[in-house]
Parts: C-alpha cells; sequence; structure tokens
C-alpha cells in the first residue's frame, strides 16, 4: 500500500460497516486504521535487506502469515485478509466488485487504554498482571515448534556489531562516551560469542530454539482479563525462530528500561516457577548477553530515528539512544 491510496481511503474509502473517521497510525512498515470496533492494517510497498513487501503477491503472502502465525496464541483478535479493491474513482476496503490493488489483515479494535506500556506509565500494571504473562507465554513456549538450525556465530557477531555502522554519529551526537560503549560492547560480544560457542549450539540441540514471537514487548501486548499477545514478526522467520531466552531478555529488557526492574524480575520468577532448575549460571549469563544484544538493536533503531528527524522528536530520539547505550554497557559487563 502508498501514501496516495490511503488518503484516498481515509478521505472517502467505502467500507462493508460504518468506519467514520478513522485514525491513521503509521510504522516504518505498515499503516493502521483504526476504528471504534475494527482496526485494518496495510503493508507498505517496501523492500529491504531483511522484507520484501514490494509486490501485491509478496504483501498479501505476508499478511496471511501475519494472520496465521499471531492465531498461535491470540484468537479471535485476526479477523482475517480482505481485498482492496478498486472501482471506478472509488476504492473499496473488502469489497467484491473492481480489481484488487492491495491487501489489508482486518483485526478487532483493542482498548488503548489496555496496552501494557500505556498502563506502564500510569503505574498499572500488578504482580498479578506480570504472572499472567508470563503463564501465557510459558503455555506457549511449551507448545510452539522445536527450531534444529544450527547456531551461526558469524552471522550473530554479524548483527550484534551492526551497531557500529551508527558510531560515528553518536559520538558526534553524544559524544566519546557513549561512542566507546559501543567499541567495547563490540569487543565484549565477539569474545563472548567465541567462549562460549558451545553453549549456543548445545541451546539448539536441546530443544530451547523455537519458533516464538520474535517482537515481545509491552507495546505488543494488551492487558485483559487474559494477556493478549500481538504482531510477532511475520516477514523475516530467523528473526523469530530463535532462544526462549532471548524472547525473555527482549521483553525483561523492556521493562528495564522503562525503569521497572521489579517486574522484570518478578517476570522471571513466575516464568521460572515450575522449572528453577533450568535457570541456572549459564542461562542467567545468556539471559544478560541477550538483553544487552536487545538493548544494542534498540539503541541502533533510535539512532537511525534520529538521523531523520529534528527538533524535540530528534532531541528524543537522542535521549533514547543514550538510555540504550546505558543498557548496553550496564549488561555487557555482566556476562
Amino acid at each position: 500500500m502508498n501514501r496516495l491510496n490511503i488518503d484516498r481511503i481515509l478521505s472517502n474509502g467505502i467500507f462493508p460497516h460504518p468506519f467514520p473517521t478513522p485514525q491513521l497510525v503509521e510504522t516504518h512498515l505498515s499503516y493502521l486504521l483504526l476504528g471504534k470496533s475494527f482496526a485494518y492494517k496495510f503493508k507498505k510497498e517496501i523492500k529491504y535487506s531483511f522484507l520484501d513487501f514490494s509486490t501485491l503477491e509478496q504483501r498479501k503472502y505476508f499478511c496471511e502469515r501475519e494472520v496465521l502465525l499471531n492465531n498461535r496464541f491470540t484468537k479471535g483478535l485476526y479477523l482475517g485478509v480482505v481485498p482492496i479493491r478498486q472501482n471506478g474513482s472509488e476504492i473499496h476496503v473488502d469489497g467484491t466488485e473492481g480489481k484488487v490493488i492491495d491487501y489489508a489483515i482486518k483485526m478487532k479494535r483493542l482498548k488503548d487504554d489496555r496496552q501494557m506500556h500505556r498502563m506502564l506509565e500510569r503505574n498499572q500494571v500488578t504482580q498479578k498482571h506480570i504472572r499472567d504473562v508470563a503463564s501465557t507465554l510459558r503455555i506457549f513456549h511449551q507448545q510452539t515448534t522445536v527450531i534444529h538450525r544450527p547456531f551461526d556465530r558469524a552471522v550473530f557477531s554479524a548483527r550484534f556489531n551492526d551497531l557500529q555502522s551508527v558510531s560515528a554519529f553518536v559520538g558526534t551526537a553524544l559524544g566519546s562516551v557513549s561512542a566507546n560503549i559501543i567499541a567495547n560492547a563490540v569487543l565484549t560480544s565477539d569474545a563472548f560469542l567465541k567462549e562460549h560457542q558451545d553453549l549456543f549450539s548445545k541451546r539448539v540441540d536441546d530443544g530451547w530454539v523455537r519458533d516464538c514471537h520474535g517482537d515481545l514487548h509491552s507495546r505488543n501486548i494488551f492487558l485483559y482479563a487474559r494477556p493478549i499477545l500481538f504482531d510477532c514478526i511475520e516477514f523475516n522467520d530467523e528473526f523469530r525462530q530463535i532462544d526462549i531466552l532471548d524472547e525473555l531478555a527482549f521483553f525483561c529488557m523492556d521493562l528495564e528500561a522503562a525503569g521497572f526492574d521489579d517486574l522484570s524480575k518478578s517476570f522471571m520468577t513466575f516464568y521460572c516457577a515450575k522449572d528453577q532448575a533450568g535457570f541456572g549460571k549459564e542461562e542467567q549469563m545468556l539471559f544478560t548477553y541477550y538483553k544487552g544484544y536487545r538493548a544494542n538493536v534498540r539503541a541502533k533503531v533510535n539512532a537511525l530515528r534520529a538521523m531523520q528527524a529534528d527538533g524535540p522528536v530528534r532531541q528524543q530520539n537522542l535521549a533514547d539512544v543514550k538510555k540504550y547505550l546505558d543498557l548496553v554497557d550496564q549488561y555487557m559487563r555482566g556476562v
């Protein structure tokens, strides 16, 4: 989907149900139209090294993949993939007449005030919420597919070390201390991966690499009576098929970045309650490393955003870069 057609849908698109004044939310990969009862998600016409939404066929395929994969742990939220048709000057969302010009994922609209990151901001997340998320995720991890792809140290090293691509910008914008954190983190990571390569391989052999969510953070969770997880990674299997410690580390790092270290600790206590022996010294070390990797990725993403922004937005992006780099430094000192 391109922005021109999104604007046309916003102004006079035809829906099979009342959909007054939809709210547009744009991400770097998609457009979302939010209504009172329903939401529609459109994949942008883009192509990167790690994803390809550039053709109509690809967008349809990945819309279908997104629905299929998210329905593993969230029933009833993803309602299906619908065609976008052009009939003369009219654009019909989930219509039956005209040429298909794109596809969208139709979803139920959830309440904004139940989104976990908003509840964290209001200090409304309780120990029960955390226990319920831990239970939901543990059950999912037990049931999802085990992946037997061999560990490739060079691939993982390259992913971690890609943080160096923003080092010069970080040094100029934030100073030498932040740039040095990047340099030291890369050295520490390379040494860790080399020293513990057998541990990573053993985790694969023991069945701990599974078809997970892949993007588990507080913005992708709604806290209803039962937690609702959504928006897993569909566009690249390798980003989703990860060690469950990597998945847990992302969620805990996200909580700690928001200042909720106590909730992070509680989450791991609840998650491991039935298998304390499965989270020993080696697992703790690997968990800390994965938190460093996840903070690394968030630092890089915010640096790239800062490069393209100005004014207050740029300053907020830079503040986030520093926050995540400080976490990288803290975690990498602990491995």
